[in-house]
Parts: structure tokens; C-alpha cells; sequence
């Protein structure tokens, strides 16, 4: 494998980072590194154990657990979520995009799960932050980057959802991010238990991802990497310090951005979706039901607005970046407007330069590319039928 560690150390000695943890695997060779610092002062050296806000990496983790009560029969795709979620039973539409709020059409059909999962309930971003429909959903729901501890509780903020009017009809336009939102209250609902719970029950401990969740715990705020985004002058400015936003729980736990986890953490989740579902010999999903999720759902023949133009299209919570050889390339589903570099030095796969949540606009609906954690987290690769590496020895 190509040296990690100097292409993440270049990232630091640029300023853009200061410090970055990467793991890239292929077939049974796993390559971790860790260079520089977990904020500017450099007290704290990065390590494979810092814990990052994993911003949109918490939506392919959402999908799953949605696709877990389709696999118990509590909820299917082609059901409409007006029985769980009343608030958006009768949803309107404003009559064009552009149109003002109060400028409505009833909705031509329900929203179903399967919408929700694709992205096309007509809630989201589209590439116009400036359009009425979508300015609510920065001074209403706080959309945008992640502040926890400033977003209602789940009632509240369905209940602010449901006097925001649909950008698009049902079914019709691919908007991003909301969607895994309202997934995050529909598996709390259906489920009848907090979130957080229930993703901890069906999902992280099964995986042992012992290090992710919506808060850290005081415990573990030493290995917490602060936030910066780029100032005026070029510099880093602390936006969110590790006792900061993610050091208590969320009234409302975002299924959109809200987690910070590990390296090996989401490792271990991208082994479990590469293994068809399974971990170590436990069946947590069904390779149906994975399939479904990495499998583009978006690029047959229909209306342009339906699809977004990224490689090989998104799936469920994923998107499906094709295959180089005999391997299968998976990230999570975001925006277009993403900024990203990527580096190939002779390595089985792409080091992903990962911003914090750069895809996300802010209230004046202007992206801002300049948001970063205080490192790199890159998990790429693994041949789809291998042997898998062992674990390493996870703390509790």
C-alpha cells in the first residue's frame, strides 16, 4: 500500500487540517495512519482513536436501521408515512419552485418510505438555496451545519416541518439531506424508542462501534477533535471545542449529520454493508436489503430533476461510485456541490479528503467549503467476497 501517512501529513504541513486520521483497506490489507494534531494548539496528537463529527456519514447508518424495521415488517417501502408521521399525512406544494409560500397545490400523492430513503419526499436542498420553500429550512428547522444542542425536539420540529410546503411534488425532484432527518424520527416512531436507542440496540453494538453515538460522553472528550472553519485571513477558527455541541445529547438526534465516531468505527460498519450484511457470523441485514441501498435507484429513464448527476448514482443512504477491478466503491450520499480532493499514490482505492458537513449551506444559502474538523477521516475499499482482517482490540 502506498505511505498514508505522508499523504495525510501533507494536508497538515498545507494548513488545510491539524491532523487527520485515514484508513484505507483492500482485500485483507488495512492500512491506518494518523498525523498531526486534534486542534491548533497541539496538545493533543491525533490518533486512530480520535473521534470526529462524522457529519454526512450518519446517513447511510440511518438508512440501515430503516431498512432493519423494513426486514421486521413494521414498516415497507411503498407504505406511506402519514400513519407514523401525521404531521405529514396532507402535505402541500408550492406551485413552482420559485413560488411564493403561500402560492400552494395539494400534494398529488402521499410520501412514502421509499421516497424518504431516496431523497424525493419534496423536502431538501436543491441547487437554488435562494427559493422561498427552502429558507425555511434554515430558520425553522436549522438545517445546515450541525448545531445540536440549537434544533426542537422531535414533535416540535415535525411540527415546524409540517408548515413548510414541499419544493417538489412526491416522488418527483432528488433534494438533499432533510430526508434523513425525517427517517431519524420515523425510526424512533415506529420503533416507539428514542433514536439513539434503537440504533444502539439493532446497529452499533451488534458492529461494536463503541465510540459512536450523538454525544461523547465526558470520558471519552479527550479523544474529541475540535471543529474549525477558515476565517477572513485564511486561518482556522474554532467553531465547536470537544466540550462544546456534541458534549451532552441532542434534543434532537440528526439522522442527517448528528454522529461523531471513529476510523474503525465506520470500518466496521462499511465491512458489514461489503459482507452483504453480516459481522462476524450475525446476519444484521439481509443481502437483499443491502443491495437495495447500494444499488442506484435514481439514473432510469425519467424527469432530469430525478437525477442528480453523481457516479453511478445513489442508492439507499449511499451512492454508488462503480467498481475498479474486482472492487466495490461506496460512499455516503451528499450533495453536488461538494469540495473534494482525492489522491491515488499506487493504493487499491481513493484517500478521501473529508471536510466537516462542506456540502451544507448556511442561512444565507451560500455553501460554505471551507468547514473542517480538526482531521481527515478516509474509509475506502474491500473486495466484496475476501478475507476480512481482524478487528483490533476496541475499548469500551
Amino acid at each position: 500500500m502506498t505511505d498514508l501517512h505522508g499523504v495525510l501529513a501533507e494536508y497538515v504541513r498545507d494548513g488545510s487540517v491539524p491532523g487527520a486520521v485515514g484508513l484505507v483497506a483492500g482485500g485483507d490489507r488495512v492500512e491506518v495512519a494518523a498525523a498531526g494534531h486534534a486542534d491548533l494548539d497541539g496538545t493533543r496528537p491525533m490518533a486512530r482513536d480520535s473521534i470526529f463529527r462524522i457529519a454526512s456519514a450518519t446517513k447511510p447508518i440511518i438508512a440501515a436501521a430503516v431498512m432493519i424495521l423494513i426486514e421486521d415488517g413494521r414498516i415497507a417501502l411503498d407504505e406511506p408515512v402519514g400513519h407514523w408521521l401525521p404531521e405529514l399525512s396532507a402535505p402541500a406544494v408550492v406551485r413552482t419552485p420559485g413560488a411564493p409560500l403561500d402560492d400552494m397545490v395539494p400534494a398529488a400523492r402521499p410520501i412514502t418510505v421509499f421516497d424518504l430513503l431516496t431523497f424525493r419526499s419534496g423536502y431538501g436542498f436543491p441547487s437554488d438555496f435562494s427559493l422561498p420553500a427552502v429558507q425555511p429550512l434554515f430558520s425553522e428547522l436549522k438545517q445546515g451545519p450541525p448545531q445540536p444542542q440549537l434544533v426542537a425536539a422531535p414533535q416540535e420540529w415535525m411540527a415546524a416541518l409540517s408548515r413548510i410546503p414541499l419544493l417538489y411534488q412526491p416522488g418527483e425532484a432528488w433534494l438533499y439531506n432533510t430526508c434523513s432527518d425525517i427517517q431519524g424520527v420515523l425510526i424512533a416512531r415506529v420503533a416507539d424508542r428514542p433514536l439513539p436507542e434503537f440504533l444502539a440496540e439493532r446497529l452499533l453494538e451488534p458492529l461494536g462501534m463503541v465510540d459512536t453515538g450523538f454525544f461523547v460522553p465526558a470520558g471519552k472528550l479527550d479523544r474529541f477533535t475540535s471543529y474549525y472553519r477558515t476565517d477572513p485571513a485564511g486561518g482556522l477558527q474554532l467553531v465547536d471545542a470537544p466540550n462544546g455541541q456534541w458534549s451532552s445529547p441532542p434534543a434532537f438526534p440528526s439522522g442527517a449529520g448528528g454522529l461523531v465516531s471513529t476510523v474503525d468505527d465506520w470500518y466496521r460498519f462499511a465491512r458489514m454493508l461489503l459482507a452483504e450484511g453480516t459481522v462476524d457470523g450475525r446476519r444484521l441485514l439481509s443481502p437483499g436489503s443491502v443491495r437495495q441501498m447500494t444499488t442506484d435507484q435514481l439514473t432510469n429513464p425519467g424527469p432530469a430533476r430525478c437525477q442528480p448527476a453523481v457516479p453511478g448514482g445513489p442508492g439507499l443512504g449511499l451512492r454508488r461510485l462503480g467498481r475498479r477491478g474486482d472492487h466495490r466503491r461506496l460512499e455516503p450520499a451528499r450533495s453536488l456541490r461538494l469540495d473534494r480532493r482525492y489522491r491515488n499514490r499506487s493504493a487499491p482505492d481513493r484517500i478521501h479528503r473529508y471536510r466537516h458537513h462542506p456540502a451544507q449551506p448556511g442561512p444565507n444559502g451560500r455553501t460554505d467549503r471551507t468547514r473542517t474538523d480538526a482531521g481527515l477521516l478516509a474509509v475506502r475499499g474491500a473486495r466484496v467476497k475476501c478475507r476480512l482482517p481482524p478487528l483490533p482490540h476496541r475499548r469500551s
